[in-house]
């Protein structure tokens, strides 16, 4: 990973590569979770049709560097953050917060006056970090395990 990443919108001939992503993000980048915990989350990369739907129903952004997806976020129509991932191996560089960056311009130019998500352990403090507070932590089920996340929101001025 030594080229200039860049920053552009995702099509529908990404998202495999999305997937994987997002598989690499939870399987090896998500330490705070147990093992046990990242296999409940994604037992195996994302694809098909029903994760075609859910990123063609949302502007997706994605840092790409010498060909290679190494992150992705997505964001409704109605300004919630679903998918925020970065590969493992790329994380720590900024990719989290220039894709935020991207997404925040995309609301503002879509009359969006409010962002929010559900965001985990690990993209808790990136959250916080670009403006979001904590509207409310919760623990949800996935897969018979338990995961600890919080909702938070941020309102977009002028």
């Amino acid at each position: 990973m030594g080229g200039d990443v860049q920053i552009r919108r995702a099509n529908p001939a990404d998202f495999a590569a999305l997937g994987e992503v997002f598989h690499d993000a939870v399987r090896h980048g998500a330490d705070l979770y147990s093992p046990a915990q990242r296999a409940a989350w994604s037992p195996a990369p994302r694809a098909g049709r029903d994760w075609d739907d859910t990123l063609s129903g949302q502007h997706v952004w994605m840092a790409e560097e010498n060909g290679q997806a190494l992150g992705f976020l997505t964001l409704r129509p109605d300004g919630y953050i679903d998918l925020a991932y970065i590969r493992a191996a790329a994380q720590g560089r900024g990719l989290l917060g220039r894709l935020y960056r991207e997404a925040e311009d995309g609301a503002r130019q879509l009359g969006l006056t409010r962002l929010w998500t559900d965001a985990s352990l690990h993209a808790k403090p990136p959250f916080e970090s670009v403006g979001f507070a904590v509207t409310l932590p919760e623990t949800v089920i996935r897969n018979g395990e338990a995961f600890k996340r919080f909702q938070m929101e941020k309102r977009l001025n002028g």
